[in-house]
């Protein structure tokens, strides 16, 4: 037996924790590798691998919750290339624990890695339906498929994270890879984002990210959803101005057969919350917007621009209006043609209005005018209204060595009548005389030809009491020779003596007028004027001016004309003659009577007959017996009936056939059938033609 000599406490005490905490650090040891085993055939290959799956299989019966267990064991096979084993080993993994993120990502990444895509398309869509709220799930999905280059499978994946409403981060993912393929029609996803935001009541962050998202598409591609959710954002907000803001930006930029809702929705907030004045706003807005699709549409639809600026003139401010007119102006008729240009010239024509008397901006005007006069081609052609209206617009500013400045370029650069006229009647109503005699001069210069001219001219000079100028004026102008009018001329001319009670020079007039031409107008306003003279004879002097009339024109080939300077005679003698002048004048009268001609086609082949009414004067009958002959014919084949083989010879036909003769044969044919007609008027037989 062995006793203790000293019984006192070692130095060191060794207590239970020191000795555990020494057990485990042997534990963290390493040992010594095992030594390696070389394989040299296939039976040893087995043989190892036999050994190998027992042990796996072994540690997973005694305890089949140790998931590394699995994963070692799945991980071993894949390293042998026995995918298919591996796959199983997962599959067996996932019944006993579905719910291990560990196990569903290495049981996709050895589908990944062995490129069995949708193997592991799969497993990532067993994976976000059973755990969804698993992030990496989705990070790792939509990887997969934005490298694959499934840039539509990756968005369905993403649209079918977002019904999850996940965090922050998830929404910014999303929003990152739109705009990494520019994908910019995706509005909706801004939308689910900012809404998320104000679900959990993030206000600032929501309105930031509506901001952002009309930022980002731009003016290019707007979207109406957008800016609706955005107003109808601000609206539960009870921010009613930003509302107005919104709805009113959109409507200037979206096209307005995408903009529908927009309109519906600016329309009801309207009714809601605003005044008549808003509700107004928004027709005003709807119809401006219809306006700016018509003009992109057509920039050269001058009326739909000028729809346009009737509408912003009436309710935008001076800017805007501005802004439209400078469009407007901008689309130049692509042709130098005048035809293009009228329209395209009344915008500038209102927008020097517009500046003036709306503005009350002179000087903008001015250059408004003065761009116009710049731009017009006055080489080829010029607008009268332009130059007048910048030279009245001077006046209006009391500038009138501008506006005389204006005009003397005018005219200097392209003269014409209205430019002439226009500068006459400004220095008219300026009453400097002197100076619209030089311009009549110039004027007359330019075009002596315009009798409207030559007849303003003496009128001026007659209302300023200068009626020997008046009447130099006269005769120079019915001494060129050539004139555009020479009839309203000489009317002038003889209205002028007749204003002046110089009768002699009327009649002077009128006999050198009668000279150049003998119309049967002039006649007749001969004869009217002796009769308004007052005097004994006057009726006398009518009736010789009319005598002489029919004499001068019994040659003439216009019967029409001849007539009705009887029938004026006639209504004459009705009035102031007596019978014997009354029975004269309608001895003159002539008789109508309807004949047939022959017609000819214009390839000189024969076009039928037709019938046409000849007047047949009785002085011109005198002169000419076969026509008294012929009276004879007519009527003597109305009192005698012709029978030839029990037929009768129509009244018609007979007044053809003594038509026919006249017309086929002429005068001297007719002659030579005196005989024989007489011969049948005596009761002989009638040769017919």
């Amino acid at each position: 037996r062995k006793t203790v000599k000293n019984k006192a406490p070692a130095e060191v005490q060794i207590t239970a924790e020191q000795l555990l905490r020494e057990a485990k650090e042997r534990e963290l040891e390493l040992l010594p590798p095992p030594p390696k085993q070389k394989i040299t055939d296939q039976e040893e290959l087995n043989d190892y691998k036999l050994r190998k799956r027992k042990s796996f299989e072994d540690n997973i019966r005694k305890n089949r919750t140790v998931i590394s267990n699995w994963i070692k064991y799945a991980q071993w096979e894949e390293s042998l290339k026995e995918i298919q084993r591996a796959r199983s080993i997962y599959e067996r993994a996932l019944d006993v624990d579905h719910r291990n993120v560990t196990l569903w990502l290495k049981y996709a990444e050895i589908e990944m890695k062995s490129r069995q895509v949708n193997h592991a398309r799969n497993i990532w869509d067993r994976a976000i339906t059973i755990l969804p709220r698993v992030n990496q799930f989705w990070y790792k999905y939509t990887y997969m498929e934005e490298m694959l280059g499934n840039i539509a499978g990756c968005r369905q994946v993403f649209e079918r994270w977002m019904e999850w409403e996940p965090e922050e981060q998830a929404w910014h993912s999303y929003i990152n890879f739109e705009l990494r393929y520019k994908e910019v029609e995706k509005v909706k996803n801004w939308i689910k984002y900012a809404r998320f935001e104000e679900k959990h009541g993030y206000i600032a962050h929501g309105r930031k990210v509506y901001e952002r998202a009309v930022e980002f598409f731009g003016e290019e591609h707007v979207d109406e959803n957008l800016f609706v959710a955005f107003a109808r954002f601000e609206e539960t907000q009870k921010e009613f101005e930003r509302v107005r803001v919104i709805y009113k930006y959109a409507l200037d930029r979206i096209p307005k057969h995408q903009a529908q809702e927009l309109f519906k929705n600016y329309t009801m907030f309207e009714k809601k919350f605003g005044d008549r004045r808003g509700i107004e706003d928004v027709i005003v807005s709807k119809r401006r917007f219809q306006y700016e699709e018509e003009v992109k549409a057509n920039p050269h639809n001058y009326d739909a621009w000028f729809d346009y600026l009737r509408l912003v003139e009436s309710d935008a401010d001076a800017d805007t209006v501005r802004d439209v007119y400078e469009r407007a102006i901008a689309n130049i008729p692509p042709i130098q043609e005048k035809r293009h240009w009228r329209r395209y010239i009344y915008l500038w024509i209102n927008y020097g209005l517009y500046e003036e008397l709306e503005v009350k901006d002179p000087e903008r005007t001015r250059q408004v005018y003065q761009a116009c006069l710049e731009l017009i081609p006055h080489k080829k052609f010029t607008f009268a209204k332009i130059w007048l209206l910048f030279a009245q617009f001077e006046i209006r500013q009391k500038n009138l060595q501008a506006a005389r400045k204006i005009m003397g370029t005018a005219i200097g650069k392209c003269p014409k009548n209205k430019l002439l006229k226009g500068y006459i009647e400004l220095e008219l109503q300026l009453r400097e005389f002197d100076r619209c005699r030089k311009l009549y001069e110039k004027y007359l210069e330019f075009t002596p030809e315009n009798c409207t001219t030559w007849i303003k001219f003496a009128e001026l000079e007659t209302i300023l009491g200068d009626i020997e100028r008046a009447r130099a004026i006269f005769e120079l102008a019915i001494g060129q020779p050539r004139l555009d009018m020479p009839e309203v001329l000489w009317k002038s001319y003889i209205d002028f003596e007749i204003e002046q009670e110089e009768f002699e020079n009327t009649r002077n007039l009128y006999k050198r007028l009668l000279q150049r031409t003998q119309h049967v107008k002039v006649w007749i306003s001969y004869a009217k004027f002796e009769l308004s003279v007052d005097g004994p004879d006057r009726l006398q002097k009518c009736r010789q001016i009319y005598e002489e009339a029919n004499r001068s024109m019994r040659n003439c080939e216009e019967k029409e004309e001849r007539l009705m300077l009887l029938e004026s005679w006639r209504d004459f003698e009705k009035e102031f003659g007596t019978d014997s002048t009354r029975e004269r004048v309608r001895k003159l009268l002539p008789e109508k009577v309807k004949k047939r001609r022959k017609l000819t086609a214009e390839d000189g082949s024969d076009a039928g007959w037709e019938e046409y009414y000849d007047y047949i004067f009785p002085e011109d009958a005198a002169n000419q017996p076969n026509l008294k002959l012929l009276a004879m014919a007519k009527m003597w084949k109305k009192q005698q009936v012709i029978t030839e083989d029990d037929e009768t010879l129509p009244e018609n036909e007979s007044e053809s056939h003594s038509l026919l003769l006249f017309d086929v044969l002429g005068s001297d044919g007719v002659r030579q059938w005196d005989d024989r007609l007489l011969l049948r008027v005596s009761g002989q037989s009638f040769p017919h033609v």
